[in-house]
């Protein structure tokens, strides 16, 4: 099906309300803050939502000033190749480029994972994070979800307090698979320190130990544990500068500017023998579901972020069994299989 109606942009911001605070290392968030891209053509819309990058200071009201200075070139019929030339990685091309992806597959009449070249989406196991905080207290968050196969925890770079966050955890919860994110918490006389610790936990992933941009840091580092990028690897260009520093890639839709990007670099860190994982900003069931259809190709799964808010979106993505599924009426499919 040919669509010739011109497109019609709506932007709006939206703060996102956590349940309870949540603490990484050097970092405490009450709210999220969203930009949310409707693209509108014809009878068909196309949704996006974007947190930005937090770190990088992309927020959501420059976002939105991004976007309103290409209305012209949005309206007048973009596409998601000439989005990549326009636009950095970021928050606003993440939004822009995952309403371009439901806009197409809602013209074409067929789901996005139709469009993408994939077998239909089948359930994920999602690791379920528990924020830094007192040992008992991430003891007592991981023994509530019940239904987890796999926990993250989130520590902080205090090598003694994330010691005994590990160990107070892995005690309640034997059975999960566990890995930690540090957040660039760490420096490299410290992570020698924690290195055995996790080890002794049979902690399978250590994510992000070091700062961005210092990723020489791990040079000479044990890699008994996998050792994943996150912040140090932002975008397709920066995979292939700073891969061999690391096992795993950790992709997020936000830091790499939309779905588009991230299936070229699940793509590419295969070819360059990383581990690939799917993660998120904290974000409603509509930020999720694009990246639901990057984590069919992903190792791990980090896509827990709805868990946090006071209030998510509706239809919205489905946990059970410690698995995520994202039905075909949140995103991504045509008005005729909704």
């Amino acid at each position: 099906m040919i669509q010739t109606d011109r497109v019609e942009l709506v932007l709006r911001n939206e703060l996102l309300r956590l349940s309870e605070p949540f603490r990484i290392s050097g970092h405490v968030f009450e709210a999220s803050p969203v930009t949310v891209v409707n693209l509108k053509q014809g009878h068909s819309i196309g949704r996006g939502e974007a947190s930005g990058v937090y770190y990088l200071r992309d927020e959501p009201a420059d976002m939105i000033r991004t976007l309103e200075s290409l209305r012209d070139r949005i309206e007048g019929g973009l596409t998601r190749d000439e989005l990549r030339d326009i636009l950095p990685p970021g928050g606003a091309r993440n939004a822009l480029d995952c309403a371009l992806w439901e806009l197409e597959a809602r013209n074409a009449g067929i789901p996005a994972w139709k469009l993408a070249g994939m077998e239909k989406p089948r359930p994920l196991t999602t690791t379920f994070t528990v924020g830094a905080a007192d040992p008992d207290v991430m003891a007592e968050k991981a023994l509530g979800y019940t239904h987890a196969k796999a926990i993250k925890l989130k520590l902080t770079g205090d090598v003694e307090i994330d010691i005994a966050r590990l160990n107070a955890v892995r005690a309640v919860r034997p059975d999960a698979w566990i890995g930690v994110d540090a957040n660039q918490g760490y420096m490299p006389n410290t992570l020698q320190r924690l290195l055995p610790a996790l080890v002794d936990a049979k902690v399978a992933l250590l994510e992000q130990p070091c700062r961005r941009g210092m990723e020489r840091e791990l040079d000479g580092i044990d890699r008994t544990v996998p050792i994943a990028a996150d912040e140090s690897i932002l975008s397709l260009v920066e995979l292939e500068e700073r891969a061999h520093w690391f096992d795993v890639c950790n992709i997020k839709l936000d830091k790499c500017g939309g779905l588009t990007e991230g299936l070229m670099m699940a793509r590419r860190a295969r070819e360059l023998g990383l581990q690939v994982m799917v993660g998120n900003m904290v974000g409603t069931s509509l930020a999720m579901a694009p990246a639901f259809l990057l984590g069919q190709f992903c190792d791990i799964v980090d896509l827990d972020g709805p868990i946090f808010l006071q209030r998510d979106r509706s239809p919205g993505v489905v946990y059970f069994d410690g698995l995520v599924d994202c039905p075909a009426a949140v995103w991504g499919a045509p008005d005729v299989l909704l």
